[in-house]
């Protein structure tokens, strides 16, 4: 059992509150929402629960079966797929997975060319990401993030740059590695989070 736990937080820049006084809890094999428009605060959000920037005020806590976890090491429990997210161009497609899984392994063991074949990429092994279309380059940031070895997933706008057919693919991604995960995707797109149970609105935690 899993859980991410909020109590009051807060974040702003400079003067402005992006959200305040937000209290919630996230748990193992459930799916949720975090909704807003364009410039609301949902990536700020994502970023903050996932210890990549701090909050300004409140706590967030990660436990395993209650046991809260040291920040250092939220890092190893969670994957992350976002617009915002670089990936190291220079390297070729295999050379960036093979990066990768010496931080975060794939779970069942899966092998580099099990997975490549998985993101339908296995063409490309050899070519540079800078040479990629941003709807490769956005499969490859879906497929490792899914298939990592980790509890919680945090997919911020994970259909952009995808076509009819990727987003199909992603849903299949959804229905096959949701099991025992927390799922948090951020969207103002309601076909990306159809199959979340609950929803997040950050508009509710503005001051």
């Amino acid at each position: 059992m899993f859980e991410v736990k909020l109590e009051n937080i807060g974040k702003k820049f400079k003067n402005e509150w992006i959200f305040r006084n937000l209290s919630f809890s996230f748990q193992s094999n459930r799916s949720y929402a975090v909704v807003g428009p364009n410039g609301s605060g949902k990536s700020t959000f994502i970023q903050a629960i996932g210890g990549i920037i701090p909050v300004n005020e409140g706590q967030v806590q990660y436990f395993e079966n209650n046991v809260p976890l040291e920040e250092e090491t939220w890092y190893k429990r969670f994957s992350i797929a976002s617009p915002y997210m670089e990936l190291i161009e220079e390297f070729s497609l295999k050379e960036a997975v093979e990066f990768h899984v010496r931080f975060k392994p794939f779970r069942k063991k899966i092998t580099t060319e099990e997975f490549l074949e998985s993101i339908l990429l296995q063409k490309h092994t050899s070519k540079q990401l800078k040479n990629f279309s941003s709807g490769m380059k956005q499969r490859l940031k879906l497929g490792l993030a899914f298939y990592s070895d980790s509890e919680i997933l945090y997919l911020d706008e994970p259909t952009s740059n995808l076509d009819h057919t990727g987003f199909d693919w992603y849903l299949g991604l959804i229905e096959q590695f949701s099991a025992d995960r927390i799922i948090i995707v951020s969207s103002n797109e309601p076909k990306e989070y159809q199959f979340c149970v609950e929803t997040l609105n950050v508009l509710d935690f503005k001051p």
